[in-house]
């Protein structure tokens, strides 16, 4: 069966306000974004705050790491910024753990959601350059350390970090991903709005890592024009067939529409039309 979260939401100002919201709709978590200024790494290791409210609503949380994260930057200042505020995360997640044994299934890994940084390009008069296809190497190199320092940050505990989808991975980017894949510590999202609004361009080669497959961003979307972030059924996706997937991947799904309106339209659409997702 599945289990089913809700993203931060932005009109919930507190983290109460998203608790109240979660538990209210029947859902199992939320993933607290690192992009909101109250969800830094230094908020998330005062898990005291987090967990007292998680436990009296039976609920837990997976993390949204911020957006902007960069291990790869050409300033090692800015990227061991990035990495130790992995490294943080990681420490916050290990804490919180317990919450999911207790309102979860245990059997699912504690989820990391992470975005692929394109980096800098130059504009010249007839292309764009990529300067992490250009320093390749380089760029190469810090994913693989980045991918032995998680390995040792997450240690036993039953973590992973997933990478999502969003406008379509650069190749640079797939090499880079397949890097972090030789390690059991991280896994993928599939965002299935985001890859219905670029022509599923990213299927492939999700697909070709189908066995990595750990969490879902659930959605609805279109192509043309391009749309995503819809509540369930206001879009052209084949969202039982991606559910389906979901479950037999043994992913936890996200419910990432960005108001709570699109989200309570969500949760009614699944009790309708997939019952057997267990809302």
């Amino acid at each position: 069966m599945l289990e089913f979260g809700m993203p931060t939401l932005i009109e919930n100002r507190t983290l109460q306000d998203n608790i109240a919201c979660c538990a209210g709709l029947g859902l199992r978590f939320i993933e607290l974004n690192m992009n909101f200024p109250e969800y830094q790494a230094d908020s998330l290791l005062r898990t005291e705050e987090l967990i007292r409210p998680a436990e009296e609503a039976g609920i837990y949380y997976t993390i949204h790491l911020d957006e902007n994260l960069n291990i790869a930057d050409f300033n090692p200042r800015v990227a061991d910024a990035y990495l130790e505020t992995v490294r943080l995360t990681i420490e916050a997640a290990k804490i919180l753990l317990p919450l999911r044994d207790r309102f979860g299934d245990p059997s699912r890994p504690l989820t990391l959601n992470m975005h692929m940084h394109h980096g800098v390009h130059i504009t010249l008069p007839d292309r764009k350059v990529q300067l992490y296809e250009r320093d390749f190497d380089a760029y190469m190199r810090s994913f693989a350390r980045f991918r032995d320092l998680c390995g040792e940050w997450i240690g036993g505990s039953d973590l992973l970090i997933c990478v999502e989808n969003t406008d379509g991975f650069r190749s640079y980017e797939q090499s880079a991903i397949a890097c972090l894949l030789e390690s059991p510590r991280f896994a993928l999202t599939w965002d299935i709005g985001h890859s219905k609004a670029t022509g599923e361009a990213d299927v492939p080669f999700i697909l070709r890592h189908r066995d990595r497959l750990r969490h879902f961003h659930i959605h609805d979307g279109t192509e043309k024009p391009p749309r995503n972030h819809l509540a369930l059924g206001d879009g052209a996706i084949d969202l039982p067939e991606r559910l389906r997937m979901a479950e037999a991947c043994g992913a936890r799904c996200v419910l990432e529409t960005k108001t709570t309106a699109a989200l309570e339209r969500s949760v009614d659409w699944l009790r309708r039309n997939f019952p057997e997702g267990g809302l």
